[in-house]
């Protein structure tokens, strides 16, 4: 009886594990927290523990997914709303729900000899806290204390461009220009950059994304917080990971 209750035992216990897919993911090591009590994915190591059993939050590029692809990386230079270089080396990399998503976004505005072009995407959670050292207000920065959902790789910043040259179409403000006229419901504009700003907004929310009401540009994906993990890995980290899910 007792070799009998022990096979039945285990028997159930893997029943259980092949009809829970995140069963496996549940028995991971926690991430640990950082000084402000959050928990951040800092190394490799931990990323690929957070992704095992999970396949929906592995991180891709985006260049793999749009192509041709326009970025305008702002924040590796220092005209943007901090006067700094706050990263090098960047490249467009988000989870693979927003990547999937993108290229939907992309597929619709070919035809219209249009192209997204890409602001930022991912961003390292120490890029915030850099941010937020240098302009403290929530109005224009994430609060690290929250994180955003570019530190969750389900956000982007992006703009439209014309597909055969990458410039960028008439919009109702420069990015990362913090006035009223950045509101989407701001009507003191010429047709044209209000069109393109209706425009973008339809082809975005048409495959997932949902708008921040104070800035045309910004788009994420809903619920990150409680689907994706706050990261903290550099571009050169990233890339290298990136380039192992590919092979």
């Amino acid at each position: 009886m007792r070799g009998k209750s022990k096979t039945s035992t285990w028997f159930l216990i893997l029943l259980s594990a092949l009809s829970f897919p995140h069963f496996a993911h549940a028995q991971t090591a926690p991430i640990p927290l950082n000084h402000r009590g959050l928990p951040v994915i800092s190394t490799i190591k931990q990323y690929k523990n957070s992704v095992n059993g999970v396949p929906i939050k592995r991180m891709v590029a985006v260049e793999n997914y749009i192509r041709p692809l326009f970025t305008q990386f702002v924040y590796a230079t220092a005209s943007n709303f901090t006067n700094n270089i706050l990263y090098r080396r960047a490249a467009p990399y988000v989870r693979i729900e927003a990547a999937e998503a993108l290229q939907k976004v992309q597929a619709d505005l070919s035809p219209l000899g249009l192209s997204l072009l890409i602001f930022d995407a991912y961003r390292p959670y120490s890029i915030t806290e850099k941010m937020w050292e240098i302009v403290p207000d929530d109005r224009y920065a994430a609060n690290p204390a929250n994180g955003s959902g570019h530190n969750r790789g389900a956000a982007v910043d992006v703009s439209l461009a014309d597909l055969v040259t990458g410039k960028q179409l008439l919009m109702p403000t420069a990015f990362d220009d913090f006035t009223e006229k950045a509101h989407h419901s701001f009507a003191g504009l010429g047709e044209e950059p209000i069109k393109n700003r209706e425009l973008l907004r339809w082809v975005m929310e048409k495959h997932g994304f949902v708008a921040l009401e104070t800035e045309w540009w910004h788009y994420s994906l809903p619920g990150a917080a409680k689907k994706y993990e706050l990261m903290d890995l550099n571009f050169r980290k990233m890339k290298r990971l990136v380039k192992r899910n590919a092979e």
